[in-house]
């Protein structure tokens, strides 16, 4: 039985092997192709005479370029040949891209090429933050303003509601506040004398106090660093981040938001950072001369902390930080009775009252039109020097010349009225603008009686209405 089982499967074995492949298996793998003899991409060129409309069309484009030449010689007399208007049209191109590639390139103007920036300036509803609105929304951004309104007025901005690039929020910068933007323009905080010395300890609290907290918080991190090893720079600022920093004020309140965000901050500083100074003109190496504990100096002070915190943030935690040092400005929109010389004057020459010089008069100050200054903001913001910078006028006034000059443009019967100094009034105030002239290119345009008559429009308008509202003709 076991040798026929045997000679059964040899023989099937057999026949396996005298049957075909092609015929054993209706699955069999298909015969291999034959190599081809050129490439495959030449072949696809040949088939279907691609190759001839490839040369034709190569003829046709060579024809056109080395006729072009003649053609481009051809006079008007054949208006109606389109191989003139084509002509045409390939040499004027052709003349202004030449004209492009030879000339002389100038200064790019800021923004050109750029994208749409989202910028917060707070304080916006005020004077020089108002005027910078406007000059940001015309430049193609996006604009949201900050402000409490404490010295600001919703008028100065009045002509952008509607604009759907423009917001207004009405919000105290002393309490956190979240945005998703690329810039901040930091204006908030009460500048003129009668404000900041009404409530010196709101304009002062948004920045002395906070930093005294950091001070305190800084020295005992420190000593955590050098009792356990602590890495000091990251756990200081983002303890704040986590914990403290929800419950400062002001500046560092804008500071840790540019943190977070990774936006550009821009501190508006004070020529009254110097204090009455010691040095003439002042250059922003000086360090001032500042009465630490006076009437003026919870503005003076409280404008040396910020640049302080906004240095700390710039060294200790990366934030692209810049610094203006502002003087003396004046133009439209300013409040009426603020307090500033300027303002002053106009207002009470306007309403002929006495025009008030306190002191013997010869005090000096330097005088920028609100437009001169920002330009020299945004110059500031969108160049790559941190600062600080002096942004002003250096034409230098004393304060009975400014009198004749507004006495010369408003009434010339005006008379002056002398009044005892104020506190640790500056004698001397005049900035050295050289830093900004080299590094910004920027510098003032528009002189003191150029000015000022712009500004004599504006309040006259004002106090007219103002008049007007009271039943006074």
């Amino acid at each position: 039985m076991m040798k026929q089982l045997h000679k059964q499967s040899s023989l099937n074995h057999r026949r396996d092997e005298e049957i075909p492949s092609s015929l054993s298996s209706p699955y069999s793998t298909k015969a291999p192709k034959h190599p081809r003899s050129l490439p495959r991409s030449i072949n696809y060129l040949f088939k279907e005479q691609r190759l001839l409309f490839i040369l034709v069309g190569i003829l046709i484009g060579s024809t056109f370029f080395i006729l072009q030449p003649t053609l481009s010689r051809l006079g008007p007399s054949d208006p109606n040949s389109a191989a003139t208007s084509v002509s045409r049209t390939f040499s004027t191109a052709h003349d202004l891209v030449s004209k492009a590639t030879h000339a002389k390139v100038g200064r790019v103007p800021v923004a050109l090429g750029q994208r749409r920036l989202r910028i917060v300036v707070t304080g916006g509803a005020g004077f020089v933050g108002s005027h910078l609105v406007d000059k940001l929304i015309d430049r193609g951004n996006d604009v949201i303003v900050i402000d409490n309104f404490f010295t600001g007025r919703k008028d100065n901005l009045v002509h952008h509601f509607g604009n759907p690039r423009f917001e207004l929020i009405r919000h105290d910068v002393v309490e956190p506040i979240l945005l998703e933007v690329d810039q901040i323009y930091h204006l908030a905080c009460p500048a003129s004398p009668v404000h900041y010395k009404y409530n010196p300890v709101k304009t002062i609290i948004s920045f002395s106090i906070n930093y005294t907290f950091f001070l305190v918080f800084a020295v005992f991190i420190e000593f955590w660093h050098l009792v356990f090893g602590l890495n000091y720079e990251n756990l200081v600022f983002e303890v704040l981040d986590c914990d403290y920093k929800t419950n400062v004020m002001g500046t560092l309140n804008m500071l840790g938001l540019a943190k977070r965000i990774g936006a550009r901050f821009l501190l508006t500083s004070t020529s009254e950072v110097y204090g009455d100074p010691l040095e003439h003109p002042q250059k922003e190496t000086y360090w001032g001369n500042v009465n630490p504990i006076g009437e003026r100096s919870c503005y003076d002070e409280g404008k040396r902390t910020a640049e302080t915190l906004a240095m700390d943030y710039h060294r200790g935690a990366d934030v692209e930080v810049r610094i203006a040092r502002i003087f003396n400005t004046y133009g439209p929109r300013m409040c009426l009775d603020d307090g500033r010389v300027v303002s002053n004057f106009v207002a009470q020459a306007i309403r002929k009252q006495p025009l008030t010089v306190y002191g013997d008069g010869k005090q000096t100050r330097s005088f920028q039109y609100v437009s001169d200054l920002v330009n020299g903001l945004m110059a500031l913001m969108d160049g790559e020097h941190v600062g600080p910078f002096n942004l002003g006028n250096p034409g230098e006034f004393t304060m009975l010349e400014l009198a004749e000059v507004v006495k010369e443009t408003i009434d010339s019967s005006a008379t002056i009225e002398f009044r005892p100094n104020t506190a640790d009034d500056p004698h001397k105030r005049r900035p050295d603008i050289s830093k900004a002239k080299e590094l910004l290119n920027w510098e003032p345009k528009v002189s003191l009686r150029e000015g000022l008559p712009l500004m004599v429009s504006d309040f006259q308008n004002r106090i007219l209405n103002e008049d007007e509202g009271k039943g006074i003709n």
